[in-house]
């Protein structure tokens, strides 16, 4: 049952960040903030990488 659970918790994981990081990039981009860009860059690039990873 540990990796049922594993594999349910990563695949809300790959859903989340990339949704995440979408919401950050563009609430960045409404307020002008270059920072938050850059966070929501990130977290889409480690969404990508989550998810070429640990594809289940």
């Amino acid at each position: 049952m540990r990796g049922t659970d594993f594999t349910q918790g990563l695949r809300h994981t790959e859903y989340t960040v990339p949704v995440a990081a979408v919401i950050l990039i563009a609430a960045g981009a409404a307020g002008d903030l270059w920072w938050l860009i850059g966070v929501g860059a990130w977290a889409l690039i480690a969404g990508g990488a989550i998810e070429m990873i640990y594809r289940p």
